[in-house]
């Protein structure tokens, strides 16, 4: 009877280990699409407050816009190293880290709520920053405790679980969660963690259901190609799209290498004196579009996809903007930023009559670029669109700009740039104690 009594009790154990297990990664899944969403709430709360305030204040952005840039530079330096950047280059290299070590250096909690707070004070500033990026590394930031709680081994899936709920959440988009997760954070499909992605999309998604209703992000068109003049918008898009997509890319990995060894001359003075340049940069050209290219663009895109076309110079001024926000070191994604370039590209490509369907597909064309991650690109736009009658010509801009991208730019971005906070951490490995504490420098915070 003792012996029946200690297996029925050991049984009872594993049985308990494994619910416990099943209930804390559901409970993360939750709390990613919760802070998802309370994140999204934030960051619309902060662009309204600065819209507001430059329309009362014309000349406001001069002063706020390189102060702030100035301000979330030193924080993200002093106080959340790791944070600087769109966050999807942090949870790649956090996969490629040994067991432990991603979440002490890239994907605690720490990092992850001061990227929050950083990225909404960037939009109170006017950067032009989205939120998309860094709900991936809090996304995986916040799975990673569940491995750390719950003592579970595969760390690596639930980095790609978080990561994919966090673009779900963000953009409504599950479908678009899962392409991303397979195509751009691990580049391969792991049928070990496919479970783990699809669970916890679906929860996640519920709970931005739930909060925020069944919505599409820029709305709904109905434009579509009919006729043989719209599959040569198709191709420019895509050609035109893929190649400004490229060279945003490559001038971004170019930029930061420039950049990080003008600072590294005069550490001490150009620290921060950097991030001042590009604030006022910023901010000039803000002045200049009336305010259109301040924050994620999300307005003006979901207008040209509605039909109501920016300005020609829109996508060039905006390209700028967001080019010199990424390379300032500044918290804050390019995803949302990227889409509204890409919308103002094909709404002036389509022209008055064509300026909807030129939208969508140019978002396709030129993020397709950027990231170099095509499928991605078609479904996330398909899905934030609801223009599911151009499923083709989508495919064909994305894949037209991949190849345009690669005649410019031959290596993914955030794969990129992911390697530059592998090499931080290894260099922070390879310190001495006594200099554990130093941060890193402005070249591996990309």
């Amino acid at each position: 009877m003792a012996e029946k009594e200690k297996r029925w009790r050991r049984r009872l154990w594993r049985a308990w280990r494994q619910w416990s297990r099943r209930l804390a990664f559901w409970l993360g899944a939750l709390v990613v699409g919760g802070v998802s969403i309370v994140f999204a709430q934030m960051a619309n709360w902060a662009q309204a407050v600065f819209g507001a305030a430059s329309h009362a204040y014309w000349a406001l952005p001069a002063l706020l816009t390189p102060a702030g840039f100035v301000f979330c530079a030193w924080a993200a330096r002093e106080f959340f190293p790791g944070s600087q950047g769109s966050g999807i280059p942090q949870a790649i290299a956090a996969r490629q880290l040994p067991r432990g070590q991603a979440l002490q250096r890239l994907l605690s909690l720490r990092i992850g709520f001061g990227k929050i707070g950083l990225t909404v004070i960037g939009l109170l500033c006017g950067a032009s920053v989205g939120r998309e990026g860094p709900t991936v590394q809090v996304g995986a930031a916040l799975m990673l405790q569940v491995a750390r709680i719950e003592s579970l081994a595969n760390e690596g899936g639930l980095i790609l679980a978080g990561s994919a709920a966090g673009i779900a959440a963000a953009f409504n988009a599950p479908l678009a969660g899962i392409v991303f997760a397979i195509e751009e954070m691990s580049r391969s499909f792991e049928v070990r963690t496919n479970g783990l992605v699809l669970t916890t999309v679906i929860i996640s998604g519920l709970v931005s259901l739930g909060l925020a209703g069944n919505y599409t992000y820029f709305g709904i068109t109905h434009a579509a190609v009919t006729q043989p003049r719209d599959w040569l918008l198709t191709i420019g898009c895509g050609a035109l799209g893929g190649l400004a997509g490229g060279a945003f890319s490559r001038l971004m990995l170019e930029g930061g290498r420039l950049a990080s060894g003008w600072i590294a001359a005069h550490e001490a003075r150009r620290r921060y004196l950097f991030p001042l340049g590009c604030g006022i940069a910023v901010a000039l050209l803000g002045l200049a579009t009336h305010g259109a290219t301040f924050g994620t663009g999300y307005g003006v895109a979901r207008a040209a996809v509605e039909g109501h076309a920016p300005p020609w110079y829109f996508w060039l001024a905006k390209l700028a903007a967001t080019l010199i926000t990424a390379i300032s070191g500044l918290p804050g994604g390019i995803f949302a930023p990227s889409l509204a370039v890409g919308a103002g590209l094909g709404a002036w490509l389509g022209g008055a009559s064509g300026a909807s369907l030129g939208a969508v597909l140019g978002m396709a064309g030129y993020f397709a670029g950027v990231v170099q991650a095509p499928m991605t690109a078609f479904v996330i736009i398909l899905e934030m669109t609801g223009n599911d009658a151009n499923v083709i010509p989508l495919m064909l801009a994305a894949m037209i700009g991949l190849g345009a991208s690669r005649l410019v730019s031959r290596e993914p971005l955030y794969h990129a740039l992911s390697r530059n906070f592998l090499r931080a951490s290894a260099d922070s490995a390879d310190r001495p104690p006594a200099d554990s504490a130093e941060q890193p420098t402005h070249r591996t915070t990309k």
